[in-house]
């Protein structure tokens, strides 16, 4: 008997993925055989982000391109989109199933007609209903894998769907995360990004109740005893949850990287107060300038939000000035995109698209500048390069420790390998190259 195929595409951040692949162990243990996403499938599922109005775009884009394919295939929505959304979803009639933030880890006991229903069926409960912790790792697909440790989020910015997509803020046992890792471990991954929507806020939820049995900090300290590995990778984590103890033992650590991603948003004082952040512009600065005394050669990312309501030019070049004084290494930059059912889709003084545009355009050359400066700074160092397994245009990539991206021609004996190199210039594609090679 010819088995069905399930192919899948993930949308969004790194904590969808891990909960992609979930999905993915969930659909082979039922007795399906996985093919690219690219090819003709049996069932299709997406797993969606509504991050912004564009997220929301591309999936449909998506849905109506797999229904071209194959128009008799059964085609699943899960995530945040999905759980948002619902309703919007079904009367598109693109999709056949729309499953809620609950209702995805079991999607296979809504799966046991795959003939298309005459309408959409939605099954997504009240946000309000989402309290339990699923476990969720990526492995298989990339060098590094995602392992996620926390769910959810507690906060009230002014701007965000997620707290709506995603319920309260829950973790996972510090048990369950450490025998995941180990299990990452055995399958010959060599780096694990730690993953969440709030992962500063660990332990809150772990045990069914919002108290911390441990802390972030906990976390970290019970994973780099973990043998095997040779990095951990901290994902995004806001300021005020970055501890100067959390920073202290990074800087000493035997596996976790001298790399930090910590969103910013604004640097006017006014427009974060707009946005409900809980911290000020000076929190920001004594963290970064914390990282920097302690581990010079860090790499610190920055997500900044442009055109947020109420957000005037003196405002913007605030934010400007803010980031061209500030040692970090690159922008992630997002135009505001208003999200329904958030106070700020109904604040004054909207900011023009074309404005938004502009600003964003301004943000992004001042990335390129930070990150190709940040690079001449690791200019003739000696690093750790940790090689990816794709050949991309006759190139293999990988990253250093402190993510400076790096390439080399192909050799397919670098793929998942370790090499200790001196970084020695910025092609023209903005990646480094390599001087003296020693595997590790």
């Amino acid at each position: 008997m010819t088995s069905l195929t399930v192919a899948f595409q993930t949308l969004g951040c790194k904590l969808n993925f891990s909960e992609t692949s979930t999905l993915v162990r969930k659909f082979v243990a039922a007795g399906y055989e996985r093919v690219p996403f690219e090819m003709k499938a049996d069932v299709y599922v997406i797993n969606t982000c509504s991050v912004t109005e564009n997220a929301d775009k591309k999936f449909r884009s998506l849905a109506r391109q797999m229904r071209k394919r194959n128009p008799n295939a059964y085609l699943i929505a899960v995530g945040c989109y999905a759980q948002l959304q619902p309703e919007e979803l079904a009367k598109e009639d693109i999709v056949d199933l729309v499953l809620g933030t609950k209702e995805k880890f079991d999607i296979i006991n809504y799966l046991n007609d795959l003939s298309r229903p005459g309408q959409t069926q939605v099954h997504a409960c009240s946000i309000g209903e989402t309290d339990t912790y699923v476990g969720s790792y990526a492995i298989g697909e990339r060098t590094r894998a995602f392992l996620k440790v926390q769910d959810g989020c507690d906060y009230k910015c002014s701007y965000c769907t997620i707290p709506q997509a995603r319920g309260i803020s829950r973790s996972d046992t510090l048990e369950n995360i450490i025998s995941q890792a180990k299990e990452i471990v055995r399958q010959n991954i060599k780096e694990i990004v730690l993953t969440g929507v709030n992962i500063g806020d660990y332990g809150k939820g772990e045990f069914g109740n919002k108290k911390h049995k441990h802390t972030f900090l906990k976390l970290v300290q019970a994973l780099d005893e973990i043998k095997g590995i040779d990095r951990f990778r901290i994902s995004s984590i806001e300021p005020n949850l970055l501890s100067k103890e959390l920073i202290k033992f990074v800087a000493a650590s035997k596996r976790f990287v001298p790399h930090f991603h910590i969103p910013l948003q604004s640097g006017n004082n006014e427009i974060l107060g707009q946005m409900r952040r809980r911290y000020k512009r000076e929190l920001y600065v004594h963290r970064v300038n914390q990282i920097k005394r302690l581990m010079p050669d860090a790499c610190i990312g920055v997500d900044v939000i442009v055109g947020f309501p109420g957000e005037s030019d003196q405002h913007f070049l605030d934010t400007y000035s803010f980031l061209v004084d500030l040692p970090v290494s690159y922008l992630h930059v997002f135009s505001y995109s208003e999200r329904p059912n958030t106070p700020a889709a109904f604040m004054q003084n909207q900011v023009p698209k074309a404005v938004r545009q502009k600003r964003s355009m301004m943000l992004r050359v001042l990335s390129a500048k930070k990150r190709h400066a940040f690079y001449e700074s690791q200019l003739h160092k000696t690093k750790i390069i940790l090689f990816e397994a794709e050949n991309k245009e006759g190139y293999i990539q990988g990253f250093t420790e402190n993510y400076v991206k790096v390439r080399m021609p192909w050799d397919p004996a670098l793929q998942n390998q370790t090499l200790k190199a001196t970084l020695s210039e910025i092609d023209q594609k903005g990646m480094v190259r390599l001087a003296k090679t020693k595997l590790v």
